[in-house]
């Protein structure tokens, strides 16, 4: 149905596809995983016709194919489910399902009750039965799932792409879902299923390709591989099986009292009763796979996340209202994944990024000293080694590891007791990478706390003093001292 051979693909000499290739055979669940950064999302948008590949080429039923863009896609008969729904929450399920394909009377008025028909039965054959003339935003995420998916299957598309459908489904849901997709499979449709989920691949796919940093490194069915050899593929890590039990105790350990503890943070869908201590001094691992829940965990400790249930207490006090301001007043700091669209201020200069978070502190009845923050942005760009032409230059013409620096020297100004860092060496180079770790171990060294989230599981063990594994929003171990290993932490992601 589908061949992608040898596909590259750069963004600005970065190489995001390198040389991929794979097969969708009609009728075939053809799974797609990998960590972040691996390249799926950008294999997905190739295939759609958002983005022409660099080199390679693209046959649809051995037939050569080049996209000038997603109508063209639309027009060879592959239809993309994109994990946020594209379609329109203020228009009714039926406009939703036939836009742009309603039948029409005479004059080219829309025939509605024929639309409410005809919607009904398209739906009804995906195991939905709702009222059609609704607002589709009024529907649950999973409702608004299958809608997006009886649309693409009732446009006669021959390949349906769907980009991580099941994230925010309930098990029911999940289910109809799982049902949808092999109807599909038995009229002989084939679908790409992205996902992050290994249950799924299991569940639906009968072959699944594995991405990582790009490149294509298996293709096989599932069954031939177990869950740990699945996730040593996704991570690049060998593997040797190790029994480990999951982890049930209580985050209070025996020592000194916890600078900051995070007991039950949930959040519907995203984090399940997550409960952790860190103590001054104490680096503290954060690991899993895609879509465990580390990132969603920061955030909620820093008050970025909002939590249906949960407590942070930090220096054994609590808000009443936990959110940004009241995180950063009790000193935690959160150095996020994506430096550039949630970190720095590219167009600012480095001075003014850095000092940034301690204006406040650096004023007097609102007057700012230019003196005090050039003292203080001078002292941290030396102790942290940050390069650039002068404290003057823009932040965002930095090298990434610079970038990653100017951050952390914003929330090291405020002196702050907790440090959240969510992947601070992706996407750094290797001597880069080497001096945030050795600055990693010079605070902690310094008494601070520090909650260290990476995919890289060498690193874990490299840096932390004891780990936390999470999976669907949930911890499934907590490793200390000698049995934070490589082995242990592959097992805990495999469980």
């Amino acid at each position: 149905m589908l061949q992608v051979a040898g596909v590259l693909k750069t963004f600005q000499g970065v190489v995001a596809l390198d040389h991929v290739s794979l097969s969708v055979r009609p009728g075939e669940v053809h799974g797609l995983i990998g960590g972040n950064g691996a390249g799926k999302s950008t294999l997905v948008k190739v295939i759609s016709g958002v983005h022409p590949p660099d080199a390679g080429e693209l046959r649809c039923l051995g037939e050569r194919v080049r996209f000038a863009g997603p109508a063209e896609a639309r027009r060879a008969g592959i239809a993309t489910i994109h994990q946020e729904s594209n379609l329109v929450p203020t228009m009714s399920v039926a406009r939703n399902l036939l836009l742009g394909r309603e039948p029409r009377r005479r004059f080219g008025l829309i025939d509605f009750a024929g639309m409410h028909a005809l919607a009904a039965e398209t739906l009804a054959a995906h195991g939905l039965r709702i009222d059609v003339r609704r607002p589709l935003g009024s529907l649950g995420e999973g409702a608004r799932q299958l809608v997006a998916l009886a649309r693409a299957a009732s446009a006669d598309a021959r390949l349906i792409v769907m980009d991580e459908p099941a994230s925010f489904l309930e098990q029911d849901e999940l289910r109809t879902l799982f049902a949808a997709v092999s109807r599909l499979r038995d009229e002989g449709r084939s679908v790409v299923y992205v996902t992050h989920r290994l249950q799924e691949v299991y569940e639906v796919c009968d072959r699944v390709t594995v991405l990582r940093d790009g490149r294509v490194v298996h293709t096989g069915p599932p069954a031939a591989l177990d869950r740990l050899r699945l996730v040593s593929l996704m991570l690049g890590r060998p593997f040797h099986p190790v029994e480990a039990p999951s982890w049930t105790g209580d985050p209070d350990q025996p020592g000194d009292r916890p600078v900051l503890e995070a007991k039950g943070l949930t959040r519907h869908h995203v984090l399940d009763g997550v409960s952790l201590a860190m103590r001054a001094g104490e680096v503290l691992g954060l690991g899993g796979l895609l879509g465990a829940g580390r990132s969603e965990t920061a955030r909620a400790i820093a008050g970025a996340l909002p939590v249906d249930a949960g407590q942070v207490t930090v220096s054994g006090s609590a808000a009443r209202k936990w959110s940004i301001r009241s995180a950063v007043r009790a000193g935690i700091g959160l150095v996020p994944e994506n430096r550039r669209t949630e970190g720095i201020v590219p167009t600012l200069s480095v001075r003014d990024n850095i000092a940034l978070a301690a204006l406040p502190r650096l004023s007097r009845a609102g007057i700012v000293s230019d003196a005090r923050i050039d003292g203080i942005v001078a002292t941290f760009m030396t102790r942290l080694g940050i390069k650039a032409v002068s404290p003057r230059q823009p932040a965002g013409e930095l090298s990434g590891g610079n970038q990653q620096k100017v951050l952390l020297a914003r929330w090291l100004a405020m002196h702050p007791k907790v440090l959240l860092l969510d992947e601070p060496t992706r996407g750094v180079d290797v001597a880069s990478k080497l001096q945030m770790q050795a600055l990693i171990d010079e605070l902690a060294v310094d008494g601070l706390a520090i909650l260290l989230i990476s995919s890289d599981v060498a690193e874990l063990v490299d840096n932390c003093d004891s780990v936390v594994v999470l999976r669907d929003g949930a911890i499934s171990e907590q490793l200390t001292g000698t049995e934070v290993t490589e082995d242990r932490i592959l097992a805990a992601l495999a469980r």
